[in-house]
């Protein structure tokens, strides 16, 4: 198992395994199967979403194959580039319970902490994902707050907990 930066090289590899966690995890992400099948040109806009500056995808390869990803965006806006948010975590069920997500986060974490001026990493995760949550909170993030009804999806809601980390 190995932890890489990804790059535009990375990117049908990348766009394979988010169709997958999409279709797996419908509840745990903002954006939908369906929406994600619908776009145009999506290897090329993958590919230019890698390369994004702020923007930190890492991915966990088994050999060649990639089984997992978390991806870590810095705040644009001057009063809020103190900021950082995790995005897009995800493991493939055949590879999780082998600790490559908690490799993941840790990846997230050790670069927001080389990047001068990231203060803070947060993210959100759905209310009801406690093994998700049981991970965050061992990578020392504390819950601050719940959004509640945060995603819909098919006519069910799905309240979101905020977590943050002080670096």
């Amino acid at each position: 198992m190995e932890i890489q930066l990804l790059n535009e090289n990375h990117a049908e590899a990348y766009w394979e395994l988010r169709l997958e966690m999409l279709k797996q995890s419908p509840s745990s992400f903002g954006s939908s199967y369906e929406e994600a099948l619908a776009r145009p040109n999506p290897i090329e806009v993958t590919a230019g979403r890698l390369i994004q500056k702020d923007s930190h995808t890492f991915g966990c390869f088994v050999g060649e194959k990639l089984v997992g990803t978390a991806t870590l965006v810095r705040e644009s806006a001057l009063k809020m580039r103190h900021k950082a948010s995790i995005f897009a975590m995800y493991v493939s069920p055949v590879y999780r319970g082998n600790g490559y997500a908690r490799r993941l986060i840790e990846a997230c974490i050790s670069h927001a902490k080389a990047v001068e001026g990231i203060e803070q990493v947060m993210l959100t995760v759905v209310s009801t994902n406690e093994t998700a949550k049981g991970l965050y909170l061992s990578c020392g993030f504390k819950p601050y707050g719940t959004e509640k009804r945060a995603l819909k999806y098919k006519n069910e809601y799905f309240d979101e907990d905020l977590m943050v980390l002080f670096l």
